[in-house]
């Protein structure tokens, strides 16, 4: 990997590592917006941002001619996950999100050997979704019985998870070779449509807080436009299995910033979840060579 792939993979991860903390604040019960609201600004930002990139390497005249699958993709990957990670957060820690999210991969193997897949029955494929589905039963136990965290906000994150991980085999399945930048740009311009009621019904009454707009505003640009051209620029140019790797990098920043910089609590579950999930997650998503 050259050392400016290294500096993009790094910012990639990064980037996608730090939106929990930005839905943490803007979500904020007190004083942020409504989970919907949140949905809405950071598409509509995402899509302002990659729709002219893809306009301008005439991607995004080949991908709207799948649109019903783009649709489908939306779903599964933004109108339904957003929604439930804005929600969850709203009672869970930006850090447990974070890692929680991290079982992807398990999910996205379990799902691809549905779809033909085999491999997942290599044994160190096998071993991985075992030692992920046990960090994840000990992180969801720990965190729920003991207290820390809401289950069902628990519950609701891990739903995310997998949306995420059938959208990407979905959308691959369907639009194979097709721009992943005006694909996900015009998921977005989707997705703000169906949250666009939100502005009318769910806007606050009360004053919302500078940090709570700065954390929108942030969100959309740098976590959901940015983060998208940076990552599939990283995956053109070193491929998709190591590009995947950003995944753990993710969940490192997430919970390091919810501690640094919110004063999240790094709890037993998370300590004890943490290693086990991103190991589990690691192995699961490795094929063995050929």
């Amino acid at each position: 990997m050259s050392r400016r792939n290294l500096i993009l993979f790094i910012l990639a991860g990064f980037l996608w590592g730090i939106p929990y903390l930005f839905i943490k604040v803007a979500v904020d019960p007190q004083d942020g917006f409504s989970p919907a609201i949140v949905v809405f600004g950071r598409v509509l930002i995402g899509a302002l941002v990659l729709i002219p990139i893809a306009i301008y390497d005439k991607s995004f005249f080949t991908a709207i001619k799948g649109w019903k699958y783009i649709a489908v993709y939306a779903l599964f990957e933004m109108v339904g996950p957003w929604i439930l990670i804005g929600t969850a957060e709203q009672k869970i820690s930006s850090g447990l999100a974070g890692l929680l999210v991290s079982s992807v991969p398990i999910f996205s193997t379990l799902i691809a050997s549905y779809y033909g897949d085999k491999t997942v029955w290599q044994p160190r494929r096998l071993i991985g979704i075992i030692i992920g589905f046990l960090g994840v039963f000990l992180l969801v136990g720990i965190e729920s019985f003991t207290g820390s965290s809401d289950p069902i906000s628990i519950l609701m994150t891990l739903a995310a998870a997998l949306g995420y991980a059938f959208a990407v085999i979905y959308i691959t399945r369907k639009m194979p070779g097709v721009s992943g930048v005006a694909i996900n740009g015009i998921a977005m311009a989707m997705t703000a449509v169906f949250y666009s009621p939100a502005l009318f019904f769910l806007w606050p009454d009360r004053a919302v807080s500078a940090n709570a707009i700065y954390a929108l505003i942030a969100l959309g640009v740098f976590s959901t436009g940015i983060a998208f051209a940076v990552f599939f620029t990283v995956m053109a140019e070193i491929g998709p299995t190591r590009a995947s790797l950003v995944t753990y990098m993710n969940t490192a920043f997430a919970v390091v910033l919810g501690v640094l910089i919110l004063s999240e609590p790094l709890t037993i579950g998370i300590i004890v979840g943490l290693p086990l999930v991103l190991i589990g997650s690691y192995l699961a998503s490795r094929k063995a060579s050929a």
